[in-house]
């Protein structure tokens, strides 16, 4: 069967205009022609201008789809290079769409904006250098604080998602914070000064009943719940100073996204009724 140039385009979707500018390019050749000089086309020539079609929709250049139809390379080939190559693009983008998320959300000035973008193209060895100068700064060489230091380190994994990139971005941003390294310190300082380190679990176990219940913060039973803590009120003031702080919770809302882990059961609630219970 013989097939003109508009019975391929019929056949195929494809625009008059484009079936002549493969068969003009050689991907489609035709079969011979007609009385008249017109190009003539056969099924084979149907069957190639079909995959050609379906090449250029998965966005292949006429280079490559030439290598195909020619019989130079394989589809499968040509398509494990092209999905690389779509895989690069794919995280280029969704590195720009991070950046750009965190810039709207930050309403951040012209220096910001150089800086999230900076904190989002580091690399995993710039990464892990920045996050351990920072644990380094806040926790100090204390071998006894290595292993919350493994438990406070992001892991950001090799394909992110946006989420994650954003955390990321956030949480580095939170490391360069010099208030909050300080707080990180005061922590640091207070788990190896008297102050146990189960204290916060103790605190959720024995306050978030209380919680639950409605207890008044200023009742006998809350002040009979502090003492059942065996810790001055006085010294538990001075630790919720230090832990009762917006960053430090967000700091480990953002490593669990990073990280993968499950969000963090706040402590919030449990510490503000502990403030309030402490307070007089």
């Amino acid at each position: 069967m013989r097939y003109s140039i508009g019975d391929l385009a019929r056949r195929t979707g494809l625009t008059i205009k484009a079936v002549r500018y493969y068969s003009d390019h050689g991907l489609v050749p035709p079969s011979g022609r007609n009385t008249a000089g017109h190009r003539q086309y056969d099924e084979a020539a149907l069957r190639r201008l079909v995959l050609v079609r379906t090449l250029r929709e998965l966005g292949l250049g006429l280079a490559a789809i030439r290598r195909i139809v020619d019989g130079e390379a394989t589809v499968a080939d040509v398509a494990a290079r092209h999905a690389a190559a779509l895989e690069t693009e794919i995280r280029v983008l969704r590195l720009r769409q991070a950046v750009w998320t965190a810039i709207a959300a930050r309403g951040s000035t012209t220096e910001e904006t150089k800086l999230v973008h900076q904190l989002a193209r580091l690399s995993e060895v710039e990464r892990r250098r920045l996050i351990g100068d920072f644990l380094a700064d806040a926790l100090g060489d204390r071998p006894e604080l290595a292993g919350i230091a493994r438990t406070l380190t992001p892991e950001l994994p090799e394909d992110p998602s946006p989420g994650q990139l954003d955390a990321w971005i956030e949480l580095a941003e939170l490391t360069q914070d010099a208030g909050f390294r300080a707080l990180v310190r005061r922590l640091a300082d207070r788990h190896g000064g008297g102050l146990r380190r189960d204290l916060a679990a103790e605190v959720r176990a024995a306050v978030t009943p209380a919680l639950a219940a409605g207890v008044d913060p200023g009742s006998p039973q809350a002040a009979a719940i502090v003492d059942a803590l065996g810790r001055d009120p006085a010294e538990l003031r001075n630790w919720l100073g230090a832990v009762h702080d917006p960053r430090r919770e967000r700091y480990l809302e953002l490593l669990a996204v990073i990280n993968g882990w499950a969000a963090p059961e706040s402590l919030a609630p449990a510490l503000d009724w502990l403030a309030a219970a402490t307070a007089s």
